[in-house]
């Protein structure tokens, strides 16, 4: 654990090409885990929140001139690696044909032409999804408004958990390196000019969303409650279910009741029982922000670094290789600036707020009839559903990859709005116009035929 591990750090990094405010906050990180810092928030830190404004109460849309003044981030950097992709999560085809990006572009190009305001769609990319996803959008004309369409996130090198020495790994190179966490886009919006140029164009709001949940519509009523009360930075949050216990949660701070966010990775052993308690802790950070950028530039102040609470996620240095090199991934969480920020604020918003797809389950719900495309191109749950997704568990022997997935559902989804849950044991292939009601198990090896209604 000596200095000469950070200096070797900083030294690969500015190799790499990275901007000084990427290789400052990888230094602060570096020190506080050197000094001892295990990165985790005891139950005994913090305490529930017991109630917060509700985002389905508000009324008042924003005005088209401050409408105007917002901008829509996207972060696009996963490949979607662990569906088996090795392209952009967010080419994915999810919706009658069309892809996240096809659908995230449809509702910004929406929401212009209903509110006459400028919107432009930036992505946060990450090296490996910058160039598929730039060439996908170029079907749309003129998303970013001007602006640059992207800019890239950071990288951090991987450490040796012996020694704190960056790793080095010759099999593959690329491996030495990992992301630093979405808590990068703050950094990385100063690294790349990003926030410049945003502020010379007059823009005040930033709508930040994960790429895969298209759920994440920037609301006009949002930005006008936003913008009245003055807080620098929301999250939008939601109520936990059992499907919710490892997200992270809402917190306050005993010290000062300030909000702050716990991720699992962030918790001691002993209070995972409280962490996963849904009755304690009620709303989980669904990955939605807003954040005023003029808030932001005065807390990154001369350096452009913000400093996050530290994420010590211990890994081996080939993921697919638990014989590999064990390591140390410092990263950090965007939402945790809920607790930088002073004044910032949450947002109890709808369960239709959060659509994300993680697996082949959410991926089989998404495509089937259960949601549907409804006005500004937002995707959400079939009115028949009553707010409930149904129940999916597919067999990850068979179904975990997406190519493998496709082979089963080769003819299309099932029809699903009448679905409680289905699950898959084995090796099973649909046919077309495969209908599932109540609560089916089906096992394999097996065909379902075309036309088949399963019901429980």
């Amino acid at each position: 654990m000596s200095v000469s591990g950070l200096e070797a750090a900083v030294e690969k990094m500015r190799a790499e090409g990275l901007g000084d405010a990427a290789v400052e906050s990888f230094a602060r990180q570096y020190e506080r885990l050197r000094e001892g810092e295990t990165g985790t928030l005891a139950e005994a830190e913090i305490e529930p929140v017991a109630s917060l404004p509700d985002g389905a109460e508000l009324t008042e849309p924003a005005s088209a001139a401050l409408l105007d003044q917002a901008v829509i981030i996207k972060l696009n950097g996963g490949l979607g690696t662990s569906m088996g992709m090795t392209k952009a999560k967010s080419l994915l085809e999810v919706k009658n044909g069309k892809t996240f990006l096809d659908l995230i572009a449809e509702q910004i190009l929406a929401l212009r032409e209903s509110s006459g305001a400028r919107l432009p769609l930036i992505l946060m990319n990450s090296f490996a999804t910058r160039d598929d996803s730039l060439a996908a959008l170029t079907a749309y004309e003129d998303l970013s408004a001007g602006l640059p369409p992207d800019f890239v996130q950071n990288k951090v090198p991987k450490l040796r958990q012996d020694s704190l020495e960056p790793v080095a790994w010759d099999a593959d190179p690329a491996l030495e390196w990992a992301p630093p966490g979405h808590g990068d886009l703050y950094t990385a919006l100063v690294t790349s000019g990003m926030l410049e140029a945003l502020l010379y164009g007059g823009y005040r709001y930033a709508f930040v969303s994960n790429s895969d949940n298209l759920g994440a519509v920037l609301d006009p009523k949002i930005l006008a409650w936003l913008a009245s009360s003055g807080a620098p930075f929301l999250m939008e949050v939601a109520d936990r279910t059992s499907s919710d216990r490892k997200g992270g949660h809402l917190a306050r701070r005993v010290s000062d009741g300030g909000l702050v966010l716990r991720e699992i990775a962030q918790t001691p052993d002993a209070d995972i029982d409280a962490f996963q308690d849904t009755s304690r802790h009620k709303y989980f950070n669904t990955n939605t922000l807003w954040v005023d950028l003029h808030a932001l530039r005065d807390v990154l102040g001369g350096s452009g670094v913000i400093d996050l609470p530290m994420i010590v996620n211990k890994k081996t240095v080939d993921p697919s290789d638990k014989a590999s090199t064990p390591v140390i991934q410092l990263e950090s969480a965007m939402g945790a600036a809920i607790g930088v920020f002073e004044g910032a604020a949450a947002l109890r918003v709808p369960r239709s707020r959060f659509v994300p797809v993680k697996t082949t389950n959410d991926l089989l719900s998404l495509r089937s009839d259960a949601y549907v495309i409804g006005d500004g191109r937002a995707v959400h749950l079939a009115p028949e559903r009553d707010g409930t997704p149904p129940f999916i568990d597919l067999d990850t022997d068979h179904y975990k990859l997406v190519a493998d997935f496709d082979a089963r559902f080769g003819e299309g989804a099932p029809s699903l709005v009448a679905c409680d849950s289905l699950r898959v044991v084995g090796d099973v292939s649909f046919g077309a116009d495969v209908v599932v009601k109540g609560d089916v198990i089906v096992e394999g090896v097996a065909r379902v035929d075309d036309g088949t209604v399963l019901e429980g």
